[in-house]
């Protein structure tokens, strides 16, 4: 009940386990977006990433079809691809040469003419599942809900194909000194803004400010005031995607953001970039700038805010009713995650633990 709700404790922010906590139930079990539609336009164009550790490469086969390939050479593990790239015909183990198949399939491994029983078509590259929305593409590693249910409701909001026309601009990523729900939690709210944006704070009408929020996804929403030369007029869309993905939608842009674990207390954040086609490169220029200025400002709050996490000073506080409806969402998401995965205990032990009838 959002009106008695607390947020999550300070040692599911740090430590090994919370990383392995996070790795096996979140993002082992969810669609994580990898690549925007037109890095893989023509057959052979890839995209290097992964999962939860799992080295992925997307690709393009002869067939049209984009596949995510784990980037694991069958053999001894090596790697397949080690950038992104364009028209690849083979993809070709970069330690001992073997060669596989746009769709997975391996198709030559020189030196093994002596092994016995080796057969060369039963060996396939393992693969993750694929989907594609609005010229995003998305992949996910194990039994996930459709991406169509994840993201219901969105294109309601903004239109079908309202952004698979947009022009990807470039990339950056920052490297914070945070564990990725700290980001998202500072996402997920607009409580801060007065105090920590104020050229944003500005621009948007914080009276107004509200946040929706669906099974798999939010949405913060504001009207625009004073941003004429960098977005106009209109609103700010900010939605949150389960678990960790970003869609900032703004008059003629959109900004895809990706929260990654990098480490105990460390995270990385990566931005694309979209605007509309003819968009003025000026307003672009200055889009990107006024960026990095709000993306610098959550920083050094983050990177505060995980300081006071392990300080051993933090006790799960209450969150605000009328602000932090997202990041309350976003618990209950984790808080589903982490009792999924909790073992279920056998029937016998299940007496012991539970009270006994008064029947």
């Amino acid at each position: 009940m959002l009106a008695r709700a607390g947020a999550l404790p300070a040692a599911f922010y740090h430590g090994d386990a919370a990383l392995r906590r996070d790795r096996d139930t979140v993002f082992m079990r969810s669609w994580q977006l990898v690549a925007d539609a037109s890095r893989l336009a023509d057959i052979g164009d890839h995209v290097v990433t992964e999962i939860a550790g799992v080295p992925l490469v997307l690709v393009r086969g002869e067939d049209g079809r984009v596949r995510a390939l784990h980037n694991v050479c069958r053999h001894r593990a090596g790697p397949l691809a080690t950038c992104d790239g364009r028209g690849a015909r083979r993809l070709r183990c970069r330690y001992h040469g073997w060669t596989y198949a746009l769709d997975g399939r391996l198709l030559a491994a020189s030196g093994m003419e002596e092994a016995e029983g080796f057969d060369t078509s039963a060996i396939a590259l393992p693969e993750a599942q694929v989907a594609t929305w609005q010229g995003l593409v998305f992949a996910a590693l194990g039994n996930v809900p459709p991406l169509a249910d994840v993201l219901d409701g969105i294109d309601a909001r903004i239109g079908t194909d309202a952004l698979a026309g947009y022009v990807r601009h470039g990339r950056v990523a920052y490297d914070i000194a945070c564990d990725w729900k700290v980001y998202v939690d500072n996402y997920l709210e607009g409580y801060h803004v007065p105090h920590v944006h104020p050229q944003l704070n500005r621009m948007l009408d914080y009276r107004s400010y509200r946040t929706e929020c669906a099974r798999w996804h939010s949405l913060q929403w504001s009207p625009l005031e004073s941003a004429g030369d960098i977005y106009g007029n209109g609103e700010a869309l900010y939605y949150w995607i389960w678990p960790n993905t970003m869609l900032n939608i703004l008059p003629g842009r959109l900004q895809t953001n990706r929260v990654l674990p990098l480490g105990d207390g460390r995270c990385r954040v990566e931005f694309d970039f979209f605007h509309a086609p003819d968009t003025d490169p000026a307003r672009i220029a200055r889009d990107a700038e006024f960026s990095d200025v709000v993306q610098q400002e959550d920083i050094a709050i983050c990177e505060q805010v995980q300081r006071g996490l392990e300080s051993g000073s933090y006790h799960a506080g209450r969150l605000s009713p009328a602000r932090e409806s997202g990041v309350h969402h976003f618990h209950e998401c984790l808080r589903d995650a982490y009792r999924s995965a909790m073992p279920r205990p056998a029937p016998d032990e299940r007496a012991c633990i539970e009270p006994e009838s008064t029947a």
